[in-house]
């Protein structure tokens, strides 16, 4: 074979290869190299505009009404387990997903805020073309929701729930004389920073469930699966999160909620008090439906998980 045939040739077989090997590792990109400004999304993880990571289920047949779920502090998307496996059984599609810097989702620096966690919901919601949504927040999920409402308006909506819900407001003001005061959220920084897996074993042996009331009867279980979702997200994240959650106003966001809403709330709440969320939440979104439930803890979804399913699945069937 003449050298400038044997040079063509290996040319082409340089050439090719290259290709080949550029095309590989093109398939292999994340999702997070995705383009900016736009969406994309596999089965299980939406890659936002500003390249954030969300994981999230889709469970139930798909020609359901969506009920979309956001979830607590510190915790992820499973916290929702019960209620989107009750939901999902009675005919619903469930969607629910771990915020940023939550459970499996990314753990970005910047952007631990309210008005990022509502665009991240709004952008899950366009991506998979939810309409007609039930659309509920549990706690900090609560806030998550009033914020969505707010920044983007309720044309998919159809219904809303706020669980245990951090709105309006968490923090004791002199317009909120209801509320906490801002040395109990300090501690929970502290507390984070000094060693923050003992916070939530602590947290979840006492307050949240109420586990440190007499008689009580602690499940490990929870406890366990609540330290565990507590880890599994970012440090810097969940440190964030706790100015997000105590001092996001939410007085205005929920002037908007113009959908049939259920307002559900334990009435021995000792992390949300009763008389700064429930409670106040039901006089400004006056059309509410509004449920306490005697002797409940902050975590009523997974202790009074029966009454809790029913009360919620009648509420969507409606």
């Amino acid at each position: 074979m003449e050298q400038a045939t044997i040079d063509t040739a290996r040319r082409s077989a340089i050439v090719g290869g290259a290709i080949a090997t550029a095309a590989a590792v093109a398939t292999a990109l994340p999702a997070s190299a995705a383009p900016a400004g736009k969406l994309h999304r596999t089965a299980s993880v939406l890659t936002t505009r500003d390249n954030v990571e969300i994981y999230y289920k889709d469970w139930g047949p798909r020609d359901g009404q969506p009920v979309v779920l956001s979830h607590g502090w510190p915790q992820s998307a499973d916290s929702w387990d019960a209620a989107a496996f009750h939901l999902a059984s009675n005919g619903f599609r469930v969607v629910f997903h771990d915020r940023r810097g939550h459970g499996r989702s990314s753990q970005p620096w910047e952007g631990n805020d309210m008005d990022h966690y509502a665009d991240d919901l709004a952008q899950l919601i366009e991506a998979l073309d939810l309409n007609n949504i039930i659309l509920a927040g549990f706690s900090t999920g609560g806030g998550e929701v009033a914020r969505y409402v707010a920044r983007h308006g309720t044309k998919r909506v159809a219904k809303l729930a706020l669980v245990s819900s951090v709105t309006p407001l968490m923090l004791k003001t002199d317009s909120n004389p209801n509320g906490l005061p801002m040395a109990v959220f300090d501690g929970i920084r502290a507390a984070s920073l000094a060693n923050r897996g003992q916070l939530y074993l602590d947290f979840a042996s006492g307050p949240f469930y109420n586990y440190n009331r007499p008689g009580a009867k602690p499940s490990q279980g929870l406890i366990l699966a609540f330290y565990n979702q507590g880890m599994q997200a970012g440090h810097k994240n969940l440190y964030d999160c706790i100015k997000a959650f105590s001092e996001t106003d939410f007085h205005e966001d929920l002037k908007k909620f113009d959908k049939p809403t259920l307002i559900v709330n334990g009435e021995d709440d000792q992390v949300v008090p009763l008389d700064a969320g429930g409670r106040a939440a039901a006089r400004i979104i006056k059309h509410a439906k509004f449920i306490t439930y005697p002797g409940a803890p902050h975590g009523l979804p997974d202790t009074h998980r029966e009454q809790f399913n029913a009360d919620f699945l009648a509420f969507a069937k409606a």
